[in-house]
């Protein structure tokens, strides 16, 4: 019989290298991008249009904070705590016996308003420059109009005569739907089997129409896709293709800026920023990551973490292939308890934007996730989801293996890392149930 060939290799080929030897055995791994450049210039995005997403926002700011009046504080802003976790530092340095130098912060998009997870930055931008759109078009709304204007019953019957779909893993769908049906619209939110099932309670206490498949995340995106191209009423937010996704993000970046200028945290040349972030498809990560080098330059480090049995960014990456590939075509099963993350095929946009962006990336095996989940709650009385524990690897595989040393020479961070900072992005977990959350801290 012929054995299987993928890009025309055969399994036992591809595996010739350690990487990929390591990844389809689910092990765990670091993987420097060899196409790293610390020069930022990329043509896919520009930073006039994360400056236009951060403008729309504030003109959404009076809106928000009537509809969602756990913002008001913030003025309508959606934005999450920038932190210092020094006793979680502590506790990593002992159990992993490393030295993390410099300041180890959590940026807690686990606790966003509205969602409770990175989502409410991407999903909710796009669902309401859609809005703006229509409103402009059908309801006369001006730029210069005040935006609490949307929350009336006239706006909100002008929505429902149109749709929002997406296709989602949890946290996007979650985020989506929120806010789309606070708008008004109808709304379809198309989930992969391992979304778990409050957040699809959630969705339909809140009148979304879920639709379930048994299949992995690709299947729920490929099918909400084309039910969406039969209604012209239908507006498909594309988690794999979105750069109006990708603009919310990267509008973070720009907060986070101002966050560390408070704290009287530099980041330049001397004082190099580390950042870890979380990985499904890339959407979220990705816009975060130009959104930083916008904002920082070569002064910022990017590492992207994905489960062992989802690392479709870092194969996408590490072959060259980007979304031409998907974890399944390795033999990896793409089954994880960290449901954000649970997916098998890298965004062809992110994927191949990282190719140079991107520091390197990492694999978290799932015990070690609630390892640190438990580790987080203990010590910080942080109580976050699994997926948003895969970033906190980060500084322990930085400093603990060879390549996170060859990292540091190659960029010559030697004798900066005593100034330097490190931010774990924690991603989700404010909405987990309670019950939820406590299987999650006793789970053994």
């Amino acid at each position: 019989m012929k054995e299987h060939t993928f890009a025309g290799l055969t399994k036992k080929e591809w595996q010739v290298n350690p990487l990929l030897k390591q990844l389809m055995d689910t092990e765990e791994t670091f993987w420097l991008n060899p196409n790293y450049t610390s020069m930022f210039d990329h043509p896919i995005v520009q930073a006039a249009k994360v400056k236009e997403a951060e403008e729309r926002l504030n003109r959404f700011a009076p809106y928000i904070a009537i509809a969602f009046p756990e913002t008001k504080p913030m003025n309508g802003i959606i934005e999450s705590p920038l932190v210092e976790i020094a006793s979680m530092k502590s506790r990593m340095e002992k159990i992993y016996e490393i030295a993390i130098p410099g300041k180890l912060l959590l940026k807690c998009d686990s606790h966003l308003p509205i969602s409770g997870s990175i989502k409410a930055r991407g999903g909710i931008y796009e669902v309401l420059k859609r809005a703006e759109e229509i409103a402009m078009k059908d309801g006369g709304v001006k730029e210069t109009d005040n935006y609490e204007l949307l929350a009336s019953d006239e706006y909100k019957e002008l929505f429902s005569h149109y749709s929002i779909a997406v296709g989602s893993t949890g946290n996007l769908g979650l985020s989506i739907g929120i806010i789309s049906a606070h708008l008004g619209f109808k709304v379809t939110v198309h989930m992969s089997a391992d979304a778990k099932r409050w957040k699809k309670d959630k969705l339909r206490s809140l009148g979304v129409i879920v639709k379930e498949y048994e299949e992995d995340y690709s299947k729920a995106v490929e099918e909400g896709r084309r039910q969406a191209s039969l209604d012209p009423s239908c507006h498909f937010i594309d988690d794999e293709n979105s750069v109006d996704l990708l603009f919310g993000y990267a509008t973070a970046a720009t907060r986070l800026k101002e966050q560390l200028n408070e704290k009287s945290i530099i980041v330049d040349e001397e004082h190099p920023l580390f950042v870890y972030l979380p990985c499904g498809v890339g959407g979220g990560p990705g816009g975060i990551t130009y959104g930083l080098k916008l904002a920082f330059q070569k002064n910022v480090h990017c590492f992207f973490a994905e489960p062992t049995h989802s690392p479709c960014m870092t194969l996408g990456l590490a072959t060259g292939l980007h979304e031409k590939v998907s974890v399944q075509d390795f033999g990896v099963d793409n089954k994880t308890e960290a449901d954000g993350l649970a997916v098998g095929r890298p965004s062809k946009l992110v994927s191949n934007m990282m190719d140079s962006m991107l520091s390197g990336s990492f694999t978290i095996g799932d015990e070690r996730l609630f390892d640190f989940l438990r580790m987080m709650a203990k010590t910080e009385a942080y109580y976050l989801e699994p997926s948003a524990l895969a970033g906190a690897y980060g500084p322990v595989q930085i400093f603990s293996r060879e390549e996170g040393e060859k990292y540091i020479i190659k960029e010559g961070l030697t004798g900066r890392l005593n100034q330097s900072t490190h931010i774990i992005w924690a991603t989700g977990g404010s909405m987990v149930p309670k019950e939820m959350m406590e299987r999650y801290l006793t789970r053994m």
